[in-house]
């Protein structure tokens, strides 16, 4: 029996590590119909990539990542009481890394929660003179979905992440007409 459960245990690992993944691009939409990059920037001012990662063709609710240094930071929604919700990359040390969307002339936007409809928040760019931009995950077949934050629990906060209070998950979900394969 313990030699069924170590084959069983080693089998999921091999399992985990040979996991297919797609990286989407995440990006916010200027009204223009320009696409902003959205990155990580850490307290260096070090720009990291944020990506939508679908994993072995799961493209019901893909991961929101910032990859740093090799590695991949979760991105949530911290608790908080500001007017928007703070969208945050979490290090593993619980260091808090900016999400910003990134203009052509290399303005940096807030990326934050601005209205909640029940489980769902609405994840946008925050233009100076307070307009929104939509954020989105582009495949790389072209299909986009919308990056939106996920509460699972009635909570205010949902869970803890390297001693980070998270008040929501961030994932990118089909828009409303789009079609799951």
């Amino acid at each position: 029996m313990r030699a069924l459960m170590v084959f069983s245990y080693v089998a999921f690992i091999v399992s985990v590590a040979c996991a297919e993944e797609k990286i989407w691009h995440v990006k916010a939409i200027h009204p223009e119909g320009k696409l902003l990059d959205v990155k990580a920037i850490d307290k260096q001012g070090k720009v990291h990539s944020v990506k939508a990662i679908e994993t072995d063709g799961n493209q019901h609710l893909l991961d929101i990542k910032a990859l740093v240094d090799g590695k991949k930071l979760p991105v949530k929604i911290l608790v908080s009481d500001d007017k928007y919700a703070p969208v945050k990359a979490i290090g593993e040390n619980g260091a808090i890394i900016d999400i910003k969307a990134i203009t052509a002339d290399g303005e940096k936007l807030d990326v934050k929660g601005v209205k909640r409809s029940g489980s769902i928040i609405h994840i946008k760019a925050i233009a100076p003179d307070g307009a929104f931009y939509g954020v989105k995950a582009l495949s790389p077949d072209g299909r986009v979905y919308d990056v939106k934050g996920i509460k699972m629990s009635a909570e205010r906060e949902e869970t803890k992440v390297n001693g980070v209070s998270v008040a929501a998950h961030i994932k990118a979900l089909p828009q409303a007409s789009e079609t799951v394969k």
